[in-house]
């Protein structure tokens, strides 16, 4: 896909979502796409690899987040993968302090090369688990908002994001269609945990009919100390 189509699509879907993006983070943007494909080749970071495909799917889809995002808010994203949502949310808005984690090198070797050569600041990777870094005083309780996209049921979500969030932060989790019975399963979790959910917004990606979900949990009170437990265990026995 040639730039100037690429920047008309990006830009058209953005304004959907009432988001203005500037030529320079358009660039961005283009560069990233290619780094995502050119490395894929290598390593496995996404099935999605048609250029438009990755404009919604991955740049519009992670974009979704942003007007819930302050300026200068604190983010760690949570498994990132292949750097979304946070690397669409540190080119959308500048300013804000972001944290991306994963437990697989590779994905952050990648993500590095994409830091370096869109250069970004303010920008960083941790590689490992959320419930060992959950645990951790330099992390645990240290962000306004953690996010994450597609990565464990929200019962098991909550145990990974809460423990990393002030109290008056938040978690905003990403998620597809059909969502009625996670939520009814996470409501014990996620008030255990020191949450409660706020709201969730529904709404169709950009010119489709792929419905995702915005579940916003607000952190009320400090999580306990017993929180996150061990590695593996909130997969295999949720609160």
């Amino acid at each position: 896909m040639e730039k100037e189509e690429f920047a008309k699509e990006l830009k058209k879907e953005a304004e959907i979502l009432k988001i203005n993006l500037t030529n320079e983070q358009v660039d961005k943007f283009f560069h990233f796409m290619d780094i995502l494909i050119e490395w894929n080749e290598k390593i496995n970071l996404t099935a999605i690899t048609e250029p438009n495909e990755i404009i919604k799917k991955h740049f519009i889809d992670s974009l979704t987040i942003l007007p819930y995002i302050n300026e200068n808010n604190k983010v760690i994203d949570i498994g990132t993968g292949a750097g979304f949502p946070g690397i669409p949310i540190k080119i959308a808005n500048s300013n804000s302090e972001i944290t991306l984690l994963d437990s697989l090198n590779k994905r952050l070797i990648f993500i590095e090369e994409v830091i370096k050569v869109l250069e970004l600041k303010n920008i960083g990777t941790i590689h490992g688990r959320a419930e060992d870094f959950g645990k951790d005083k330099k992390y645990r309780e240290q962000y306004d908002i953690a996010t994450s996209r597609a990565v464990a049921p929200l019962n098991v979500l909550s145990e990974y994001l809460l423990p990393f969030v002030k109290v008056g932060g938040c978690c905003l989790c990403m998620k597809g269609s059909n969502i009625e019975e996670e939520i009814s399963q996470s409501k014990k979790s996620i008030e255990i945990l020191g949450g409660k959910i706020e709201k969730v917004d529904k709404f169709y990606l950009p010119e489709s009919d792929i419905i995702r979900n915005i579940i916003i949990i607000k952190k009320l009170k400090n999580t306990p100390n017993q929180y996150p437990r061990k590695a593996g265990v909130p997969s295999k026995n949720p609160i």
